[in-house]
């Protein structure tokens, strides 16, 4: 079967409403060719590949031969950079600039590896906004804990798939992880014992100390340090599960339904590189709001 593949992918609601429709229209297919066909694709955002690189990999567990078809030199450069296309027939291309974050599927025993991938490609960046010590340990531990969700709370087979990318034009950071399991929304209506919506599970899920872990340890403290640097820092935070999307941005939150779900979880961080302010835990400095910083020389609180 053919799939065509329209307009600009960028890491928004539009963007991932596109890859939720291609895995509708794919996701029956057995033992078949599936040629998918961008020549219609005029732009990708980079970090769009996890989402992607998950769906594709879905569709080789049942058998299926993927094929990207007709891809112009301009996403061709982007999808190459960053190594996805290699895992379809592509050549790997030299990343002059150092803008990728490399598109990588981690088993979920990988852990270590994990850990060591965000360190040296997305923390030690030097577009990331200034950090002390102790923010910039909880921070990395934050991200972490979408690694060890993926792989605990999703009871994924399949693993997790992770890219980023910088945008110096937009003064932005991109980073994404991806899973095949059951799904955020799944995973609340169990421990709830509710029928709850995907996208009202999700919001659940991002709210102070709300969990699903059978444990008596707190959850939710690494998606709530997230958004609130992420209100602070004038980024973005995305989650996709089910049919659910979730969006913090500009201090707002969205919540929406998308007509096609996606088989599994994406969380996607979008950080502003233009932030001079520089940030620390509140037990580093004061009570108060988890964040300071300074800027022009005047410390801001929230």
């Amino acid at each position: 079967m053919k799939f065509l593949l329209q307009n600009q992918v960028h890491h928004d609601q539009n963007g991932i409403a596109l890859l939720t429709q291609l895995y509708a229209a794919t996701k029956d297919c057995f033992f078949d060719v599936i040629e998918i066909d961008m020549q219609l694709t005029t732009w990708f955002d980079a970090d769009m590949c996890a989402a992607l690189g998950a769906i594709l990999y879905l569709l080789g567990v049942e058998l299926n031969s993927v094929r990207l078809i007709n891809v112009s030199p301009n996403v061709e450069k982007v999808l190459s950079k960053n190594g996805f296309l290699i895992h379809y027939g592509g050549e790997p291309m030299s990343d002059l600039w150092d803008t990728t974050v490399s598109y990588r599927r981690f088993d979920i025993k990988d852990d270590q590896y994990f850990s060591i991938y965000i360190e040296r490609e997305f923390m030690d960046r030097d577009e990331m906004p200034s950090m002390s010590v102790g923010l910039k340990k909880e921070f990395r531990k934050s991200v972490l804990e979408i690694f060890s969700n993926a792989g605990l709370h999703s009871e994924t087979k399949w693993g997790v798939f992770s890219c980023g990318q910088f945008f110096p034009n937009r003064s932005q950071l991109a980073f994404s992880v991806a899973d095949l399991g059951i799904g955020i929304p799944e995973r609340v209506r169990r421990y709830l014992n509710s029928d709850i919506q995907p996208e009202e599970a999700i919001d659940w899920a991002t709210r102070d100390f709300h969990t699903t872990k059978s444990t008596n340890i707190p959850g939710g403290l690494g998606l709530k340090l997230l958004r609130e640097f992420i209100d602070q820092n004038d980024g973005c935070f995305q989650i996709v599960s089910d049919a659910g999307y979730w969006s913090r941005k500009n201090r707002e939150t969205t919540v929406t339904r998308l007509d096609h779900p996606f088989p599994g979880t994406v969380v996607n961080i979008q950080i502003n590189t233009a932030d001079q302010k520089s940030y620390a835990l509140t037990s580093e400095i004061t009570s108060g709001s988890i964040f300071w910083g300074l800027k022009n020389g005047k410390k801001t609180t929230n």
